[in-house]
């Protein structure tokens, strides 16, 4: 199989990252297309384990993502990476390790949304002071939006269905 194409996603936590890439993926094993879905959070239990949430660390969290991503994009015609990657650099990063066939996927939501959603709770523990890092919600650990994504997904105006859809879409437009 030759090299699949890598969608990296960015955005906050809580935006609906990984719904999007398993809806997606679904859609594309539907229309025959293989998928592979790296999952930041399971990627930083095992691959980031030592790292805090530093620009740093967080800068090579993603470096250290990349590069397992290039070693697996034979796996699949897609590669979906729901990551937060909330620094310019690091998905500048990338995107250099991994272009060419490398497409940066903003699922957009703005604060007052994911905070609400909250999945996993963080926010709330964030607004207790148990998690001082937040990205996105920390003064000091903020979440940069991309300046030019090359597909901009808002889970806060669309339902999850319509996003796996839309990426779907473009997904196939570039295989």
């Amino acid at each position: 199989m030759a090299a699949g194409r890598v969608f990296w996603f960015t955005g906050l936590s809580g935006a609906g990252k990984t719904r999007v890439a398993t809806g997606t993926a679904s859609l594309l094993r539907q229309a025959g297309k293989t998928a592979l879905i790296l999952d930041g959070d399971e990627l930083r239990a095992t691959l980031g384990r030592d790292l805090g949430f530093s620009r740093d660390d967080v800068l090579e969290n993603n470096r250290r993502i990349a590069r397992h991503c290039a070693d697996r994009r034979g796996d699949a015609d897609a590669v979906l990476v729901p990551v937060i990657s909330p620094l310019a650099d690091g998905r500048a990063l990338a995107r250099a390790i991994l272009s060419p066939g490398f497409y940066e996927v903003w699922i957009s939501a703005d604060l007052d949304t994911v905070m609400a959603r909250d999945p996993k709770g963080l926010y709330a523990r964030a607004r207790r002071g148990d998690i001082p890092d937040m990205i996105g919600y920390a003064p000091g650990n903020p979440y940069e939006p991309p300046q030019h994504p090359d597909l901009t997904i808002d889970t806060a105006a669309e339902p999850p269905e319509r996003c796996a859809a839309r990426l779907f879409d473009f997904i196939v437009a570039r295989l």
